[in-house]
């Protein structure tokens, strides 16, 4: 698909997510694509603006994660897990059975939550004894500073400083300061980005646009209209949702892999034997 030429028109923000409207239609991995457009869609989500720094917690409900191991699982979903040794924007072994792909502007206010209170707790968790791969989508809905923050993220992955990037740009307070270009480097240069040179060519380069549109259309191809938006082995969870959420379907997830033996299949080979670092 091609990328947008200009950005969407903002609608009422949602509880949990960062919400923007989107023409795009759902591409289709499959028949149940639908189905699950329709969860990420996030029609029940209530009001609460994400900009509001005061918003701690949610008030929309958790989403449902059955005992059943295949309910509110789309197995087309499952192939969107790249399963990359190399990706700079990925922490986990290649080979993990459980992947999570996330979904996220850096000026939402709940992907900010998510990184600070829930990611690292999944990380020292999961990821670390090698059950989850937590794989990153740039999906910025918010106009010309979320796409400067996306462009930058990747730039700074480059130099293998995405992850401190990420922390930077997240921090509490951060993007109230905005990400205009000054303010990038900045983060950069608190991220340990050794040559900021090349970071600020990289992050208005073809390479990092193109990278970034990629995300994007794939965030859009299954329905996404808000962020944070996840998928953890084809099941959509929407918005940041309580920590319980994450860990009751990672478990899930996880028992069913041992259970159907598949897990890291699609993983390519030799790739179990790399290992990104979270930083």
């Amino acid at each position: 698909m091609p990328t947008p030429k200009k950005p969407l028109p903002k609608k009422s923000p949602s509880a949990s997510g960062s919400t923007k409207p989107s023409s795009r239609k759902p591409l289709v991995y499959g028949a149940v694509i639908v189905a699950a457009a329709a969860l990420l869609g996030f029609a029940s989500y209530k009001a609460t603006a994400p900009g509001d720094s005061s918003a701690t917690t949610s008030t929309a409900p958790a989403a449902e994660v059955s005992a059943d191991p295949q309910a509110g699982v789309y197995p087309e979903l499952t192939k969107l897990a790249r399963r990359d040794a190399g990706d700079k924007l990925a922490v986990g072994r290649a080979d993990a059975p459980v992947v999570l792909i996330e979904y996220a502007d850096f000026k939402c206010g709940y992907c900010g939550k998510f990184a600070r209170d829930t990611e690292p707790e999944l990380i020292k968790e999961y990821v670390e004894d090698g059950t989850l791969r937590i794989e990153w989508r740039n999906f910025p809905i918010f106009g010309e500073e979320s796409e400067n923050a996306a462009r930058a993220s990747w730039a700074a992955g480059q130099q293998d400083r995405f992850w401190e990037f990420h922390a930077a740009a997240y921090a509490e307070g951060a993007k109230e300061k905005g990400f205009g270009k000054d303010r990038i480097k900045a983060l950069a240069q608190q991220a340990g980005v050794k040559d900021l040179a090349r970071f600020m060519k990289d992050l208005d380069g073809p390479d990092a646009r193109a990278a970034v549109a990629k995300d994007q259309e794939q965030g859009y191809g299954i329905g996404a209209t808000s962020t944070p938006s996840f998928l953890i082995n084809g099941r959509p969870i929407a918005g940041a949702q309580p920590k319980e959420t994450f860990t009751q379907a990672i478990e899930t997830a996880a028992a069913q892999a041992k259970t159907t033996g598949k897990a890291g299949s699609d993983a390519s080979e030799g790739a179990g034997n790399s290992e990104d670092s979270a930083k």
